[in-house]
């Protein structure tokens, strides 16, 4: 159903059709960084530091390897929601199927790979032998989850695309009980410390991959009609999704490049400026995982507007977006304002490691404001599946990000790493900025 432009509470509507699919996409991206900063709280609690930083060290390299991915989840959604607005079945469960045989193919080859990725990742990231050898444990035993882990991007991207965020959030909220429950059970029950953490992750991933799978069964059976495996040979078929998905790639490895930098440039301080840093960029992904629900929103009715030539509704749903941007982003940089040392006193019991904390919560109370009209424009650009655009913006942004890093780093070390990190987010959002017209005015 569409919205009529001539309707007196056409924001109204618009508002509520954002929230319908923001909020169960922002319940269920909540529950990733409250996972993370339960893995965070586990190990923050065990007998050594050193099992913070070796968290933050394997899930770099994870970040890497599976943000490299994303488009599995970006590509699909804008594809789909375009065909949902066209309401071309056909190509709904054609666009299911190409992209989840590139996710199976994938993750087997990530397994298959595995000892070269540890080599080239622990060697890349420079840091201390104890803290090496906890994140090559961790390492070892989560690389397992690959294919279920790309397999959820599949189908999360999807769900989103049919305008269906709550399959995303149900499942989502079933993977972080299991997480979280078998990662006590394994950490303090058996033992296993960090093992236990990344053991407990392979368990809820396939978990929630199965569930998606049986999910999909039940709620949209009635499509199994219109599959057909032919398409999966059809070479020419992929064509658009990989053209659209190798500029999503290629951004999400400069994203990731950024991110992983971050990490590195923060362990050659020191063990302590590492966890520090860990733990204040857990603020970051809170932030940036409640944003992506609006994001998720935004991919979803962007590209059924697009689909649908629905230009009035398009410029509506931007407007509504950005209300909602900057409201949320005056609450989080109000909150790390006032109860940042509570939040991370949550995390880690290590005073020292607080204390220390203290004197970078300048940036963190900057990162809501500065980083929120990105998360906004790569949900539209998604649904517009303007991936040149955002792959384009996110060049610029990395590249100011090292330009100032390596311009004032010997003098100002982490904070000069911190102000690097503002300036790249803020990037983003300016240049998608003036890409934006061009974009909602020329879609389709």
């Amino acid at each position: 159903m569409f919205l009529s432009p001539g309707n007196r509470n056409f924001a109204a509507i618009m508002n509520r059709s954002i929230l319908q699919l923001a909020i169960p996409n922002i319940i269920s991206n909540i529950t990733v960084p409250l996972l993370g900063m339960v893995d965070i709280y586990i190990v923050g609690h065990l007998d050594s530091e050193d099992y913070i930083g070796a968290i933050a060290l394997a899930t770099m390299i994870f970040n890497f390897i599976y943000w490299g991915f994303a488009f599995l989840r970006m590509g699909t959604s804008g594809f789909t929601a375009q065909s949902y607005g066209a309401e071309d079945k056909q190509e709904q469960v054609n666009i299911l199927m190409r992209s989840f045989a590139v996710a199976m193919i994938a993750g087997m080859l990530i397994i298959l790979l595995q000892c070269f990725i540890a080599n080239a990742g622990f060697y890349l990231l420079n840091a201390e032998p104890t803290v090496r050898t906890y994140a090559q444990e961790y390492f070892s035993v989560y690389i397992w989850a690959a294919p279920a882990v790309l397999g959820m991007y599949t189908f999360n991207g999807w769900y989103v695309g049919m305008q269906n965020a709550k399959i995303p959030m149900v499942v989502a909220i079933g993977v972080n009980i299991v997480n979280i429950a078998l990662s006590f059970f394994f950490v303090y029950g058996f033992g296993m410390k960090i093992k236990g953490v990344a053991f407990a992750s392979v368990c809820a991933q396939y978990t929630g991959f199965i569930s998606s799978l049986v999910i999909w069964n039940i709620k949209y059976g009635g499509l199994k009609q219109f599959v057909n495996t032919a398409i999966l040979t059809n070479l020419k078929s992929y064509i658009p999704f990989f053209k659209v998905n190798t500029d999503i790639f290629i951004r999400t490895m400069a994203l990731v490049t950024v991110t992983t930098f971050f990490t590195s440039a923060s362990s050659k301080e020191g063990k302590d400026i590492l966890a520090v840093n860990a733990l204040l960029m857990q603020m970051f992904i809170l932030f940036s995982y409640l944003m992506d629900g609006f994001a998720y929103a935004a991919e979803a009715l962007t590209g059924k507007f697009i689909g649908a030539r629905k230009r009035t509704e398009l410029k509506q749903l931007v407007k509504s977006l950005f209300v909602w941007g900057i409201a949320i982003a005056g609450i989080f940089t109000l909150i790390y304002a006032l109860f940042l040392e509570q939040i991370l006193g949550f995390l880690t019991d290590k005073t020292s490691i607080i204390s220390l904390s203290r004197n970078y919560q300048f940036w963190i109370m900057l990162i809501p404001i500065a980083s929120f009209t990105a998360f906004l424009w790569d949900g539209i650009f998604i649904g517009a599946t303007a991936s040149k655009q955002m792959r384009n913006s996110m060049l610029v942004a990395v590249a100011g990000f090292f330009v100032i890093y390596y311009l004032f780093y010997p003098y100002y070390a982490n904070n000069i790493l911190w102000f690097a990190f503002i300036i790249y987010l803020a990037l983003r959002g300016i240049v998608q900025s003036f890409m934006a017209p061009a974009i909602l005015n020329n879609s389709r």
